[in-house]
């Protein structure tokens, strides 16, 4: 079978077991996200008796209003509780039916709420509050700041009598805590706090009552004073001038102490809504508890539902792991003779070549395996081809080069000897003539050089001779070898280094570098105003020197193949600065021949900087 085929049978099943397996976990989220979701709007009923139970206090504590508000919440409820047992949607979300083993529990629930809706509805339809109980309450409590004050005055002036009034001024002082005493009982029964408060409030009462009486000398036997701990008493009058606010004040309690009174033996609330209030909340109760026991037993059966699914969920994996392993080890071994090919191409890459694979099959591989062979017999053959051209290439470059160079050397000298003059005077355009022939051969004899240098580098046959000496020397005899011609072009050429730094390197070899990093840089930069700078940056484990130029600059695209041999910035025919193209390239290998390294940074139209490192060890 072709491995294309087994490809698309393994990744079929593979997608077939994914496609399976999403479509369970689909289901099996779907009915998790369902059961969760409706377990969350039952628990929400706990919420809705919560809001019932603020509603009906709200009826009882006389807001009619909320009745309205009371009848739609029940019929809420009433709707929630239908659906959690026949299924539906609320809030677009899909509701599950109860299972069928939590009937029971559901039952109670529902039974539970039928007593408490039917309380109610009873609430809905008995009157809430007891008219003349409400109206007791509105004038005490409206009554309650004026009294207070009065009691406080009746206080006031009681305590400007002499020592014979002390025990008035023990009762009007308990006057004034009695009367905050009833105005306090009185607004707590109107928020609903009736429990314990009405028997206070009688206490109150009778206290205040007894407390007047004693003031203004009025009997008390018709009180029941032993219930408040008090006996009877008889006080000396007290004078008229010091009882003006005690006779203000005896009418105005006497018009309380009637409301008082009808408060402590009548309720808020009318006797059937306060019958229907009273179960609703004892009903609220029972329908919360067995709410509570339908979803601790909904949410044990989710669980264990769970723990079913994530055993499902485990198996589907260690079957899809099982899958995921064998498709692994059929492919490995449809792809196992890859790792051969690899290693024989990892020896071709190394340079052994003719190598050929032995794998006999009609698959892909076999394809490969055959293409290979041919592949490696050609690149073999090629090699070998290559070899020989090589050889003839570099037999002729240096048999070329040493013909070339032989010839020149006589051509100088003789140029030498005429314009020395030694074979007779010569006119002024002999000699312009004959400086024309010995640039030109001068010329000639550096891109020899420089040719024979490159190819000694590609062949890793340059010797490089590294002494210990002063870098600063060096860079100062490369200065000077191009000062004639600096001065010629009317450039200036300054070096910032004026310390000695000895490191091993060849002073001719890195003085060639930079002779040729100067000459380029003295041919590029205008007259009078050409600048060219070199600076040496002294770091422990190396140091970089900088050939800076403010010439035209080089362009980021010409900065790539700089260093690569026989490449002309300027290709023209035109062009104004001559070269073989190699001295760079040349400058590069010398200093890779040291351990260094060689970079270049420009901006066009600013300048250029050539910086090469020289390491210490």
């Amino acid at each position: 079978m072709k491995i294309i085929h087994k490809a698309y049978f393994l990744v079929g099943i593979l997608i077939a077991a994914a496609g399976v397996n999403l479509v369970l976990l689909y289901q099996a989220q779907q009915e998790s996200t369902d059961e969760s979701y409706t377990i969350i709007r039952a628990a929400d009923l706990k919420v809705k008796v919560e809001t019932l139970a603020s509603l009906a206090n709200s009826i009882a504590n006389g807001i009619e209003a909320d009745k309205e508000t009371l009848k739609d919440e029940t019929n809420q409820f009433e709707s929630v509780l239908n659906i959690l047992r026949t299924g539906g949607t609320i809030r677009g979300q899909t509701i599950v039916t109860i299972p069928s083993n939590l009937m029971d529990k559901y039952s109670e629930v529902e039974y539970s709420w039928n007593k408490v809706r039917q309380s109610l509805e009873q609430i809905q339809m008995f009157a809430a509050s007891n008219e003349n109980a409400r109206d007791a309450l509105n004038y005490i409590l409206g009554k309650n700041g004026e009294m207070t004050l009065t009691t406080d005055a009746v206080m006031k002036e009681i305590d400007q009598l002499d020592r014979d009034y002390n025990r008035h001024k023990e009762i009007s002082a308990n006057l004034l805590e009695l009367s905050k005493s009833i105005g306090q009982n009185a607004l707590l029964i109107s928020i609903g706090e009736e429990q314990g408060v009405r028997e206070q409030l009688q206490k109150d009462r009778i206290a205040f009552e007894a407390g007047i009486r004693k003031l203004l000398q009025s009997p008390t036997d018709d009180l029941d004073l032993e219930s408040i701990g008090q006996i009877p008493e008889n006080l000396i009058p007290i004078p008229r001038e010091n009882s003006n606010a005690l006779r203000q004040l005896d009418p105005l309690w006497e018009a309380v102490e009637l409301r008082v009174s009808i408060l402590e033996k009548n309720s808020l609330r009318t006797e059937e809504f306060d019958s229907a209030y009273n179960a609703f909340k004892t009903n609220s109760i029972e329908l919360t508890s067995s709410l509570d026991n339908l979803l601790d037993s909904w949410n044990q059966q989710l669980q264990e539902s769970g723990s079913q699914r994530g055993n499902i969920v485990q198996t589907l994996l260690v079957v899809d792991i099982a899958i995921f392993f064998l498709v692994i080890v059929i492919v490995r071994q449809s792809l196992n003779p890859l790792g051969i090919i690899t290693r024989a191409l990892s020896r071709v890459k190394e340079g052994i070549y003719g190598e050929k694979i032995n794998y006999k099959s009609d698959d892909e591989i076999g394809e490969l395996v055959n293409s290979f062979n041919i592949m490696s017999d050609t690149i073999k053959q090629k090699t070998e081809e290559a070899k020989e051209t090589d050889m003839a290439k570099d037999e002729f470059l240096s048999m070329i080069t040493h013909e070339l160079k032989t010839p020149l050397v006589p051509i100088q000298g003789y140029v030498d000897i005429l314009l020395g003059e030694h074979l007779g005077p010569l006119t002024e355009k002999q000699k312009e003539r004959l400086k024309i022939i010995k640039s030109s051969s001068e010329s000639l004899l550096r891109i020899i050089s420089d040719l024979l240098d490159a190819q000694k580098l590609e062949l890793g046959k340059l010797v490089v001779k590294k002494e210990n000496m002063d870098i600063k020397d060096t860079i100062e005899k490369a200065v000077e070898s191009l000062q004639p011609r600096a001065i010629e072009n009317k450039v200036t050429i300054k070096q910032h280094l004026d310390k000695k730094i000895i490191l091993p390197h060849d002073p001719e070899r890195i003085r060639q570098v930079l002779t040729n990093l100067l000459k380029n840089s003295v041919d590029v930069v205008k007259p009078n105003s050409g600048l060219i700078d070199i600076f040496v940056e002294d770091s422990p484990q190396e140091i970089k020197i900088s050939v800076k130029d403010n010439g035209p600059g080089i362009s980021a695209e010409n900065q790539k193949n700089l260093f690569k041999k026989f490449y002309q910035v300027d290709t023209s025919l035109t062009r104004e600065v001559g070269g073989s193209g190699l001295g760079l390239a040349i400058c590069k290998g010398l200093v890779e021949e040291h351990g260094g390294s060689i970079t270049v940074e420009s901006t066009p139209g600013i300048g250029a900087t050539f910086s090469f490192t020289l390491p210490k060890a």
